[in-house]
């Protein structure tokens, strides 16, 4: 646990900066844009263009590995043991209503899973589908 801030992200599609918070503009939802809402409070939070997997595990049950998310908080960097071994990670939540949606992956301390270093989860019990 390194870190007790956490920052307000309007997309993560931006480079990781050191201030506490970054605020970067929202889903613009185009024509033909396919989103995912937090199932709270509708605000979108992902476009299913950045969905790399859809066979994770969450702690709810199903959920989706994702390059890039939006509109969320990202919480304090803490250790801990997931399926596949120890990794550092940040929960993320919604940014409007504070729904915790899943988790970031900050390191993989296995070879195997640095491939997730930078990712996100999504879970889809937290999730909906939105302007499909």
């Amino acid at each position: 646990m390194s870190s007790s801030s956490s920052s307000i992200s309007g997309s993560s599609r931006s480079s990781s900066s050191s201030s506490d918070e970054t605020v970067v503009p929202l889903l613009s939802g185009g024509a033909g844009a396919r989103l995912y809402s937090c199932a709270n409070c509708r605000s979108n939070v992902a476009d299913h263009s950045d969905v790399i997997s859809t066979a994770f595990q969450g702690r709810n049950g199903r959920a989706y590995l994702l390059g890039g998310v939006d509109n969320v908080v990202v919480g304090p960097r803490e250790d801990r043991h997931l399926m596949t071994g120890l990794h550092a990670v940040a929960d993320i939540s919604c940014a409007h209503c504070h729904e915790l949606l899943g988790w970031k992956y900050e390191r993989a301390y296995e070879h195997s899973q640095k491939y997730k270093e930078g990712k996100f989860v999504l879970e889809r019990s937290k999730i909906m589908k939105d302007c499909w």
